[in-house]
């Protein structure tokens, strides 16, 4: 038997969905970061966000967004946001008892692309 991919292990769509939605609430809930989303429309971030997740954890989501750097560029955002940022999704994995492994290679596979969304010095 093939092994579970790590999107199979969080639970598919709908568990990524779940997991994406307590991540949202987190992160506009945290006034380092929450003005980032003042003026987005969060139910479209949170589909775009869920495809990603799904994508980066070998999901059969094809992900959609724009290049990485290119979204972020002007953003501004410096490593200490990206990193509450992290912690958020972190905190909301835990929220759905993900274990250890699969929460970091999660967060390992979202850091991979910090160089291309941090634009800013703290």
């Amino acid at each position: 038997m093939p092994e579970r991919t790590l999107y199979e292990r969080l639970g598919g769509e709908n568990a990524i969905a779940a997991v994406v939605d307590e991540f949202y609430d987190r992160v506009t809930a945290d006034e380092l970061v929450a003005g980032y989303f003042d003026d987005v429309d969060m139910q479209k971030q949170r589909a775009h966000q869920a495809q990603f997740i799904s994508s980066v954890t070998g999901g059969p989501v094809e992900y959609s967004g724009n290049e990485m750097a290119a979204v972020h560029d002007d953003m501004g955002i410096t490593p200490s946001e990206f990193q509450a940022i992290a912690t958020h999704l972190d905190d909301a994995l835990r929220t759905f008892d993900i274990d250890e492994g699969d929460r970091q290679a999660v967060l390992e596979e979202i850091a991979s692309y910090e160089d291309a969304i941090v634009t800013a010095a703290d």
